[in-house]
This record gives structure tokens, C-alpha cells and sequence, in this order.
């Protein structure tokens, strides 16, 4: 979570706060329009804590700016990834009991598939998550239907045709073979996010998804929550995914 001790510049906070472009608020605190704290301020640079001050801008108060916060949920079977669904459904916003303040899913997971999502209400934060140049490594832990080989794995690594598209290369990694039940489990890597990807993928390769689950989003894993419990994001956790 952000910490709220941090400053930022005034003619920044009036740009975010939507009063006009950056150099356009700059011009408005030269004019002597804007206060701080009842003060009158005309000094560009000026720092203010956007959580804790009050500014004005003739004579009308901005809103302080709500605290940003950054959650992992590790979601289970049956929710759909949706602020609000139409046709009534469990949506993963019901798992988040005391967060008051609205935020919105960083990307998506199907409702068949568990494991890591992140929620948030920096705006910024996920246009540059979900953006596709960004290429955050997601991995997911697959149940499918048939033994996988080696050749299996090696097809789904170098990239397979999922109508109209083929995938960009992955990671892979068989975790077991149950040749009694006819199932198996392995790990994939993918840094692309088409809808129901892993799905289309192994189908590809004749084999059913029997189960999906996102075991990571980048280094940040859901191995110390339980199904539907969530924490929030370090500092640090939050820098490497913008990195």
C-alpha cells in the first residue's frame, strides 16, 4: 500500500486532479488562483501531501486524492473477474469484505480459473500492467485430460496456432503423469494475455484443460493465500511489476 507521507509537486496534483494539462496549472498558480491550506501559493515546485492538504483553485476545493492500494486475490472457481455482472453471478469484488474503497481487476481470469489477480484503483498503475509492450510473465499450474510428452511441451514453448494467432514462445514444465488415471499436470509460463489462452493452447495439442490455475503474476505468487483470501502488494512488488 502507498505510503501517504509522500509529496508530490502542486501543479502535478492539480493536472491529475483533471483542472487542466500540467503546464496549463502552472500558469494558474502564477496567476495567484490557487491555495494551499487557506495560503495562497504562486511559487512553482511548491510540494503538498495529497492526502492531507487542501487545495483550492478559485476558490472551489479539489477533492484529496483517494489512497491508492494494490491487492492480490488469489481467486477461486465460480467468481467472475467483473466489477458488476449482469446476469448476477459471484464477481471476485464479494471476496473483498473490508476494502471500502472501488477498485478494479489488473486483467482477467475466466471463471473456471483460479489463483493470482490483482485489484486496483490506480488508474495508471493498470492501463501500464495490462498494456501488451508490458509482457508481465504469468504462470499457471494445468490439469489436462491424456499424458503429455516431451514433444507436447516443446509444440506448446515454440508456439501453437490458436485461431488466427499463434502463441509467442512459453515455458513449460511436466509436474506428473498418472498413466492409470489418463491426466496430467504441468506448469506453463506465457507473457500474453488472449482470452482463454492456456485453454486454446491445450487444445492445440489434444489435450482438455480439466483444470487452471495462476499460480504467479511475475515473482508475486499466491502459495501463502488460500482460495479466496487476499493481501495487499509491497512497495517493492509493485515497483517490479511497473519495471
Amino acid at each position: 500500500m502507498e505510503e501517504k507521507n509522500n509529496e508530490v509537486r502542486l501543479q502535478k496534483f492539480l493536472a491529475d486532479s483533471g483542472v487542466a494539462s500540467r503546464r496549463k496549472c502552472e500558469e494558474i498558480i502564477l496567476e495567484g488562483r490557487v491555495k494551499v491550506n487557506e495560503k495562497l501559493i504562486t511559487k512553482l515546485g511548491t510540494k503538498i501531501n495529497p492526502y492531507e492538504d487542501f487545495v483550492e483553485v478559485d476558490g472551489k476545493i479539489l477533492k484529496r486524492q483517494d489512497e491508492k492500494v494494490y491487492i492480490l486475490l488469489n481467486k477461486p472457481i465460480g467468481y467472475v473477474t467483473t466489477v458488476k455482472d449482469q446476469f448476477k453471478r459471484d464477481t471476485v469484488m464479494d471476496l473483498l469484505k473490508n476494502i471500502k474503497l472501488r477498485v478494479v481487476p489488473v486483467g482477467r481470469l475466466d471463471m473456471y480459473t483460479s489463483g493470482a489477480l490483482i485489484l486496483s484503483n490506480d488508474g495508471e498503475f493498470v492501463n501500464k500492467v495490462t498494456h501488451p509492450s508490458h509482457e508481465i510473465e504469468k504462470t499457471y499450474n494445468v490439469t489436462v485430460k491424456g499424458e503429455v510428452t516431451k514433444e507436447d511441451m516443446k509444440k506448446l514453448e515454440n508456439g501453437v496456432d490458436i485461431g488466427n494467432y499463434i502463441t509467442k514462445p512459453a515455458k513449460t514444465k511436466i509436474l506428473k503423469i498418472d498413466g492409470s488415471k489418463k491426466i496430467s499436470r504441468f506448469q506453463i509460463t506465457i507473457h500474453e494475455g488472449k482470452n482463454r489462452q492456456i485453454r486454446k493452447m491445450c487444445k492445440a495439442i489434444n489435450k482438455p484443460v480439466l483444470a487452471l490455475h495462476r499460480s504467479a503474476i511475475g515473482k508475486i505468487n499466491v502459495k501463502d493465500l488460500k482460495l479466496g483470501e487476499y493481501r495487499f502488494l509491497t512497495n517493492k512488488e509493485i515497483e517490479d511489476l511497473i519495471k
